[in-house]
């Protein structure tokens, strides 16, 4: 493959996984990663890099639109950042310490259990009650989003949030070691622990993601792990990709059928990254 075929076969790719990760909040390394290892054959120490770069083009490209539109919860972003950071922070440094096959396996191991979970909410009531929470309260987290797909003012209440405050740290070590934007841990969690709708989770995922791997991408490039060759059709990709799903695409769709996307996106992805990381 020519440099200017691979180039061109990268800025393909990468529209799609902007795409997909403005609607899913995972950011576009979810996608281009295993993408850019399995298919094109990138060393996955470049293609964490590049998909750093990606994850902060995605929430450039999506959190404008979803802030405007009300449908991310800038507050609940805001809060959970104060542990998503400092988790990016540990996961860059760790990412030095673990090999290739680690890494894998770790992605692997992640995106399956991010699928289980997301599959038991799929069972779970969208009606069931929300526990109060005076933290939740105070910090005036609740909020409300006009769902177009439903064509009415959907109202949510916020709870526990100490406990995702827990899970966004773990989120933020993932991220860091990984370069996936952790939006595969913070959906789960703000969907199944506090108890946020799937849109205003995958639009707050997308609004946090940047801030996370920005936190991280400048350990990536001290390393020397971000090739601009790479990184450059990545970045101009996923902007195009995520500005389309956030602006045309995320308000219109159903969110039994997101649901099922995300967790059929997951399951492939687990499933290849497993079997990657086995066979090295």
């Amino acid at each position: 493959m020519t440099p200017f075929l691979f180039m061109l076969v990268v800025l393909g790719f990468s529209v799609g996984a902007g795409l997909l990760g403005s609607l899913l909040g995972i950011g576009g390394g979810l996608i281009l990663i295993p993408v850019l290892t399995l298919l094109l054959k990138v060393d996955i120490q470049y293609a964490v890099g590049a998909s750093i770069v990606s994850v902060i083009a995605t929430s450039s490209g999506a959190a404008a639109a979803y802030v405007r539109d009300r449908m991310a919860n800038t507050r609940v972003a805001m809060f959970l950042e104060l542990a998503t950071t400092a988790g990016a922070l540990s996961g860059a440094y760790m990412s030095g310490l673990v090999g290739g096959r680690g890494v894998y396996l770790v992605f692997g191991g992640v995106m399956a259990w991010s699928a289980l979970v997301m599959l038991r909410r799929m069972r779970a009531s969208a009606e069931a009650p929300v526990p109060a929470n005076a933290l939740a309260d105070r910090l005036a987290l609740h909020g409300s989003y006009w769902d177009e797909s439903q064509g009415r003012e959907v109202s949510y209440r916020v709870t526990r949030p100490l406990t995702g405050l827990g899970l966004m740290y773990v989120a933020g070590t993932v991220s860091g070691m990984l370069g996936i934007g952790s939006g595969a841990l913070k959906v789960p969690a703000m969907d199944l622990a506090m108890r946020l709708p799937l849109k205003v989770s995958t639009a707050t995922s997308n609004f946090m993601i940047g801030v996370t791997a920005a936190a991280s991408a400048g350990v990536y490039f001290a390393r020397g792990n971000i090739d601009p060759f790479i990184a450059g059709p990545v970045c101009v990709g996923v902007t195009l990709g995520a500005w389309l799903g956030s602006r045309h695409l995320m308000a219109r769709v159903n969110s039994t059928w997101l649901r099922a996307l995300f967790v059929g996106v997951l399951l492939w992805v687990a499933f290849e990254m497993l079997c990657k990381g086995w066979a090295s």
